[in-house]
């Protein structure tokens, strides 16, 4: 098998602000066999989209390719001038972007984005190039392919939109593809959909690839080999079984290791009985209120929880299940339009208008992107001075010693506070985005999927940051995420959310071992595992719109749900059923059948905790 794509002692070089160079990229080599998948895996910062851009001849702004050698086919990448480069560029060498959002206009029918390129190179006449789409869509698993063309953007789903950077990848055949961490921003059940329809396409059609991750168990599935990156050079190469199974490298141990959460313990003596946060029966969405009292886009139904002082719950669900909602109400952004909230006892105003700025200061939120939640432009010092001047009147003096105060406690250096924002790391700027959470000095952190976009071993720093700060503040979270594996490596109990609903909810020790709700099942076993093989092995994932049946009180995952009871489950409400373990769930199955139904490959996926 000959190979499409070689690289050889590729050097790229950044001009720092001071005009000095620095060496980002540092000899990487690597070749790729036509028809294989190759893996570029490492942490933030360790070159893996800077290489795989290098393979279209492009470097970011402020960089240059330096030295090297990049060839595909027969062609020298290095060697060509810019004309040259367009041409090489979608019709050759094809790119998917990790956000599919960003990488299609919305105000663009998504069949004329998926044909530009066939324009551009004139590759296909219009009417040849659409059934040529039509045949790509069936391929990657898309609904309704012959008309989801005529959509726009915004008429379709996250994993949807990715697929669909794919097809316009794929449609004028191109040599190389480059997927650039496709999946990171999706849920579990909808990930696992992505990456069976991309592995069957890339199988089908005999294609080459670069597949740029963080994530070692999507790799599992994915690449062929896999080249393990660490500030800009290669640390490990090799097949993906013997990396997987026997890496030689210490660096690679830890990424295998940061690559499933290890379970964190946070004991605190717990001061009172009354929990610092009582939700009772909350309701929740957008829109216009009907003279029902209910929204004109509904959200939550009747939600209750409570969270005792100094301990963490996690709420989990797909997309679109309620839980940033969730979120937004407890911390009144948004009313509720229906129940109560009550903080240590106190009842909390539905209206935003009427809490007080104490209310505020005793519940805060940490947002998931921090890229957006904090201003590039402003230091560290001036991002964390004003939850200070604001909730505590501290004067200058006071709030720069608080500022170090608070640096130290996220385990930042003194000397980051006079940054901008702009200069820092992913990680780095979710610590500030947590710092400045607790600045405020609260008594509830909401902390909403704050670890989905950071790269395993960040991720993992931040999960350790949070136990830590937990053990020393006696602070409670409420942790949302999508991922069963994180919850349960931080949280003491679990509350899943389905189409805003509470279909299940019990402590972590719970979720290790069947039986589940059905969807608590869907989920657990929708996170891959570190074993070539295993998407070929999961159970197929259903529909992946949640059908919303609460407006006629049956069970909201009733047309998902594998094992629906048919005559029962589509007349009759479901009963909330204690399980002997201790936690409870909306279902008409009994604990003995639950016990039947649960996957094979849960129990496979628990067996490492």
């Amino acid at each position: 098998m000959s190979d499409l794509v070689q690289v050889d002692k590729l050097r790229v070089v950044a001009r720092a602000e001071e005009g000095a160079e620095i060496t980002i990229v540092k000899d990487v080599s690597f070749s790729i066999p036509r028809g294989e998948v190759l893996a570029l895996i490492g942490e933030s910062g360790s070159g893996k989209t800077t290489i795989a851009l290098a393979l279209m001849g492009y470097a970011r702004r402020g960089c240059h390719i330096e030295g090297g050698l990049i060839r595909v086919g027969d062609t020298d990448v290095t060697a060509l001038k810019r004309k040259e480069l367009r041409s090489l560029r979608g019709r050759r060498v094809s790119y998917v972007a990790q956000s599919a959002a960003s990488g299609f206009d919305p105000a663009m029918k998504i069949m004329d984005q998926i044909l530009e390129t066939t324009r551009i190179h004139k590759t296909l006449p219009r009417q040849e190039a659409e059934a040529k789409a039509v045949d790509l869509f069936r391929a990657l698993a898309l609904p309704e392919p012959e008309s989801i063309g005529s959509r726009y953007p915004h008429q379709v789903s996250g994993g949807q939109l990715q697929r669909l950077m794919a097809a316009m990848a794929l449609i004028t055949d191109p040599e190389l593809v480059i997927f650039d961490e496709p999946t990171t921003a999706l849920d579990v059940t909808t990930q696992i959909d992505v990456l069976r329809a991309f592995k069957h396409v890339v199988a089908e059609r005999g294609i080459t690839a670069v597949y740029v991750s963080h994530d070692l168990a999507v790799v599992a599935q994915m690449a062929d080999q896999v080249v393990v990156l660490n500030q800009g050079e290669v640390r490990e190469s090799g097949r993906t079984g013997q990396i997987i199974k026997a890496p030689t490298d210490d660096y690679t141990r830890q990424l295998l290791a940061a690559a499933r959460p290890a379970l964190r313990s946070a004991t605190v003596e717990l001061e009172a009985d009354v929990p610092v946060l009582a939700v009772e029966g909350v309701s929740a969405g957008y829109g216009k209120i009907g003279r029902d009292g209910r929204p004109a886009i509904p959200i939550l139904e009747d939600i209750s929880l409570a969270i005792p002082r100094g301990t963490t719950l996690g709420v989990i669900g797909e997309s679109g299940s309620g839980k940033s909602t969730l979120a937004r109400a407890i911390a009144g952004l948004i009313p509720p339009t229906a129940g109560t909230l009550k903080l240590a006892g106190e009842t909390l105003p539905n209206d935003m208008s009427q809490r007080t700025r104490d209310q505020f200061r005793r519940v805060q939120i940490v947002f998931q992107n921090a890229d957006t939640a904090l201003n590039p432009s402003h230091s560290v010092e001036r991002i964390l001075a004003r939850p200070l001047a604001f909730y505590h009147g501290l004067q200058e003096q006071g709030r720069k010693q608080r500022v170090r105060e608070l640096l130290d406690l996220v385990r930042l250096p003194a000397t980051i506070a006079e940054q901008p924002c702009s200069r820092l790391s992913g990680g780095q700027k979710q610590r500030i985005n947590l710092a400045r959470a607790l600045a405020a000095e609260p008594d509830l952190i909401l902390c909403d999927e704050v670890t989905s976009a950071l790269d395993t071993v960040v991720a993992t720093a931040i999960l350790d940051l949070l136990t830590e700060l937990r053990r020393e503040l006696k602070v409670s979270y409420m942790f949302i995420s999508h991922d069963i594996s994180t919850v349960r490596a931080v949280c003491d109990d679990v509350l899943v959310l389905y189409a805003g609903r509470k279909v299940e909810q019990g402590g972590r020790e719970h979720f290790a071992a069947p039986p589940f709700h059905p969807y608590t099942d869907l989920l657990i076993n929708s996170v891959p595992e570190l074993e070539q093989g295993w998407l070929e092995s999961a159970a197929q994932s259903r529909k992946l719109a949640p059908v919303n049946a609460r407006g006629e009180g049956l069970c909201p995952f009733l047309e998902r749900c594998p094992v629906r009871i048919e005559g029962k489950c589509s007349t009759e409400p479901p009963p909330w059923r204690q399980l002997a373990l201790g936690n409870a769930v909306l279902c008409h199955h009994t604990e003995a059948d639950l016990h039947g139904t649960a996957s094979l490959n849960t129990a496979r996926a628990n067996a490492s905790y």
